[in-house]
């Protein structure tokens, strides 16, 4: 069992900041992202510059389980390496890289072949891990990420990448449906998509992430 003590911890947030799981954008499915992702945001009125992507894998552009692209977003995939070049665009799994979980980084090293893309080694799961990612940041000075505001987080979960996304000041990209059948997820996801309307219903919005060029 692929337990994540990460999110068991930071869930009890939610009590007192439900916003902290929504996100700032919603998109069908991987192949539904703006690219450049700042459009999506530009269109709800938000002078946003995203540097950099951080990316989901499983039941996001690929299906859990595997390491490499689904089929059907690969032309989407190659479309954000080209946006988003080199180490701007970086996959933060839950399986691969995390290291309580890739113990020897093989499914790590698998991805990076097959996508051409960085693969983060971090020690805390999603949704705990945005230190690690902005120490990333800083040791690649390259991408230009000088601010958790300049960050986009895409994945398919409400309490790993979207709480990710808010709680380390960055900008959440839902992919609400995935790869994944809605019948096939695991409960926990299924349960999402209530959380999600319920929230929704009641006027609660993401919070917003201070930005250097507000």
């Amino acid at each position: 069992m692929n337990f994540n003590l990460s999110a068991s911890l930071n869930i009890t947030k939610l009590v007192f900041k439900p916003s902290l799981c929504l996100p700032h954008h919603t998109v069908s499915t991987f192949n539904d992202l703006p690219i450049p992702l700042d459009k999506g945001l530009k269109k709800e009125g938000r002078d946003v510059r995203i540097k950099a992507v951080i990316l989901d894998k499983d039941d996001c552009f690929a299906i859990p389980d595997t390491s490499e692209v689904y089929k059907p977003y690969k032309e989407k995939f190659e479309a954000l390496k080209a946006a988003y070049p080199g180490r701007r665009l970086l996959v933060v799994s839950n399986t691969a890289g995390a290291t309580s979980w890739d113990r020897t980084l093989q499914l790590a090293g698998e991805l990076e072949k097959n996508t051409g893309v960085h693969v983060l080694q971090h020690s805390v799961k999603k949704p705990g891990c945005g230190s690690e990612i902005m120490e990333y940041f800083r040791k690649h000075p390259e991408t230009g990420v000088t601010d958790p505001a300049q960050v986009a987080i895409v994945g398919d979960r409400l309490t790993t990448d979207m709480m990710l996304a808010n709680m380390m000041g960055g900008w959440g990209f839902w992919v609400k449906d995935g790869v994944v059948p809605l019948q096939q997820k695991s409960l926990f996801a299924r349960m999402e998509r209530h959380l999600s309307s319920f929230l929704a219903a009641r006027g609660v919005e993401a919070p917003e992430p201070y930005s250097p060029f507000e």
